[in-house]
């Protein structure tokens, strides 16, 4: 096709079919704005993918919940909304923010204590065979046992008060930390060990270089479970043994003496919600970023 002169064309003239316009018929895009959109997409699938399924079934409960309410099933079940409105007026009242505060501070001091325990003993009993032989059942028994069971023996040699909380809570969650480091470290390829030593890493330096970086999913994932051990702990303890400072087992055990359900499903929906909370942003992206990091499958599911 010949080229068209503009300059001997008219101002006003039309230009000719295809002139001015890309061949595709699209308004051009700035640089970089489609990799934006694409991006923003990406990111949002990610995100209704990991909240998606947990947000349905939250709605399906609540939902069979209230079909339940309606058809008078359940004469002591309430509404979800009349549980809301019972959650929202604990929190006015001053009694579930400083319960719940109270109870975070607890399990968070409990876990470090547990943490700082768990995992040096789970590494002396990967070590020291003597000591795993005696101890390692022991533990794995004692992890089976209900909290309920542990609240009189620490009341007994403590008495109601913090310390008995927190033993309670590090009888919970040290079983469990020790035993799934025991774990984690029994599954290093030895073929590892054996490289780390050829280079010189032995004895502590082979624990810290190589060991411990090789274990790291499954120490991470002893953590987390020793978490969801204490939270449950120490939510025994609150219930059944009373401490100076009240927490969301008191705020449960208040409702219970009440004698409506309302109270008491509102507090259980906080101590699951803060259970949910700490799973799903603390330990989970903990763990995805250790998957990551180490170029596993599964972390690209998580």
């Amino acid at each position: 096709m010949p080229a068209v002169d503009s300059a001997a064309r008219p101002a006003n003239a039309p230009l000719p079919d295809g002139a001015g316009r890309p061949a595709s018929g699209r308004t051009r895009e700035s640089p970089g704005g489609g990799f934006r959109r694409g991006l923003t997409g990406a990111a949002v699938r990610r995100l209704a993918a990991r909240v998606g399924p947990g947000c349905s079934a939250v709605l399906l409960v609540a939902g069979v919940w209230q079909l339940v309410h309606l058809l008078g099933l359940s004469p002591v079940l309430p509404a979800p909304a009349a549980v809301l409105r019972d959650l929202s007026d604990a929190w006015s009242a001053g009694t579930l923010g400083p319960g719940l505060l109270h109870s975070l501070g607890r399990c968070l001091a409990g876990f470090a204590a547990s943490a700082a325990v768990g995992v040096p003993l789970g590494l002396l009993l990967h070590r020291f065979g003597f000591l795993r032989l005696p101890l390692a059942p022991a533990l794995s028994a004692f992890q089976s046992l209900p909290a309920a069971v542990l609240v009189p023996i620490a009341v007994i040699c403590l008495g109601t008060s913090q310390a008995a909380v927190y033993l309670v809570v590090l009888l919970g969650a040290v079983p469990s930390v020790a035993t799934g480091v025991l774990t984690a470290l029994d599954q290093v390829p030895p073929l590892l060990v054996r490289a780390g030593r050829t280079m010189g890493a032995t004895g502590a330096a082979g624990v810290r270089h190589v060991l411990l970086p090789a274990a790291l999913p499954g120490v991470v994932a002893a953590l987390r479970q020793g978490w969801a051990f204490g939270w449950r702990a120490l939510m025994t303890a609150e219930l059944m043994a009373s401490t100076p400072l009240p927490g969301l087992g008191q705020v449960l055990d208040a409702g219970r003496r009440s004698g409506r359900l309302g109270p008491v499903l509102a507090a259980a929906l906080v101590i699951l919600a803060v259970g949910v909370v700490v799973e799903t942003g603390v330990f989970g992206p903990v763990q995805r970023r250790v998957l990551r990091a180490r170029g596993l499958p599964a972390a690209q599911e998580r």
